[in-house]
């Protein structure tokens, strides 16, 4: 994989895709620019694993659904299942309380980063006009990650420097002060430990600076070398096509997640009354 195969127009990135190149860079070559989709299940069991992610897709479409505007007891019927059951009822009873914020569910945001841009789709963003602005990111990890490694996540560095530089219009026109942004993970599993990350003007500064450097590594690379670190291949739906192995990993630190740019909202079933 050649420079020059990346595309001349504006490429997309956004922290799935960087967190994909920062993982493995041959992963992002053959997902990003090969778009290749390899059958490899993911993680181990099977089943259990597949069940858990329409488990949490259909979580993330119900709070949104919510955000919006539905009524809870409209909602609960759909929680159909015991992880879905405990997940909606720790989001209702112990849930953030965001009284007085303006609320922007499903929010999309991009900025330029050179001829490319970079983007992100928020599953919440709470906004005090002028305040504060809460970033809040839904997790059914089946196991609480560590903080220091919630902390080096790409989706860290990229969402509140977005916000910052791309939300103005959330703010009455005024750029978002980086002391006023602060990044919430909040465990559907773990509604009691949420991780809670602020921004200061010196980590904005270095998330932008880091961030427009990766972008700028990704298209002057001349090829996408495999991990050296052979556990995160355990996870990825192109490990045999690498000849990593052909067995799933079973769940940990190398689980995958999805964010809410990885749902697919428009597949999810429409709820109706």
């Amino acid at each position: 994989m050649q420079a020059s195969d990346l595309p001349n127009a504006s490429f997309i990135f956004s922290q799935s895709s960087l967190q994909d190149y920062v993982d493995c860079p041959r992963r992002f070559q053959l997902r990003y620019l090969d778009q290749l989709h390899w059958p490899a299940v993911e993680s181990a069991p099977v089943l259990e694993n597949e069940r858990r992610q329409i488990e949490g897709q259909m979580f993330h479409r119900m709070v949104q659904q919510y955000l919006i505007g539905l009524p809870a007891e409209k909602l609960t019927p759909l929680a159909s299942t015991e992880n879905l059951h405990r997940w909606w009822d720790n989001f209702l009873t112990r849930g953030p309380k965001l009284t007085g914020y303006d609320l922007f569910p499903e929010l999309t945001l991009t900025a330029p980063t050179g001829k490319d841009r970079l983007t992100a789709k928020y599953d919440l963003v709470a906004v005090k006009p002028g305040a504060q602005a809460l970033i809040f990111d839904w997790k059914t990890y089946h196991k609480r990650p560590e903080e220091t490694w919630m902390a080096e996540r790409l989706q860290t560095l990229v969402y509140p420097a977005l916000l910052i530089k791309a939300g103005r219009h959330l703010n009455g026109g005024d750029l978002f002060q980086p002391e006023q942004v602060e990044m919430i993970y909040w465990y559907a599993d773990f509604p009691d430990q949420v991780t809670k990350i602020k921004t200061s003007q010196v980590s904005y500064t270095r998330a932008w600076s880091k961030l427009e450097q990766l972008i700028k590594e990704i298209g002057a690379r001349q090829s996408f070398p495999l991990t050296e670190d052979e556990r995160r291949c355990a996870f990825c739906v192109y490990r045999s096509y690498c000849e990593r192995g052909g067995k799933a990993g079973v769940g940990g630190e190398f689980e995958t997640e999805l964010s809410s740019e990885d749902i697919p909202f428009e597949q999810i079933q429409e709820i109706e009354f």
